[in-house]
């Protein structure tokens, strides 16, 4: 099974550094899963031999997003999530950051949007812990025009025109 607790991912972690393998890792809300996540997901996959998914707890979507997400919840989220071929792990997080995770984990590599990239993308919360222990961050492209929020607008825009 590809959704692991954060005790079960630790131990799949030794045994990836003891085989050499880098670990990639990107995280998120990934609610509504769409072609510009596959394209990110693919393109960090791309970085190293494993990739490791981590997704915002329902909880920590909610303080967020607003109240009025997710659409999915954080178990169907893993699940469709874990069902792509470039994911190899999904775990679930509670708090508002990943810094907790990556601090155990110590992914090679650890993945956000290029609207953190600089010299003018948004701070990464995490970039000193994933610093601290020596990993490195890299940025992937966004596909423009699809998001999250787009998605909701056109369903929204559907069911208007339908009702």
């Amino acid at each position: 099974m590809k959704i692991l607790d954060r005790a079960a991912l630790l131990d799949l972690r030794q045994l990836w550094r003891r085989q050499g393998r880098s670990v990639v890792w990107t995280n998120g809300c990934f609610d509504l899963l769409h072609p510009g996540h596959v394209a990110s997901l693919q393109a960090a996959k791309a970085l190293g031999h494993t990739l490791v998914v981590g997704i915002n707890s329902d909880r920590s979507v909610v303080a967020n997003k607003g109240p009025s997400r997710p659409i999915l919840f954080e178990r169907e989220r893993a699940i469709m999530l874990a069902a792509l071929e470039c994911v190899d792990a999904v775990t679930v997080f509670d708090e508002a950051t990943p810094n907790a995770i990556l601090a155990a984990l110590k992914p090679d590599v650890h993945c956000k949007g290029a609207e953190y990239a600089p010299p003018h993308g948004r701070p990464v919360p995490e970039a000193a812990t994933v610093l601290a222990y020596g990993g490195r961050i890299a940025y992937l492209p966004l596909v423009l025009g699809i998001s999250t929020t787009e998605l909701l607008s056109r369903i929204h825009r559907s069911t208007a025109r339908a009702a």
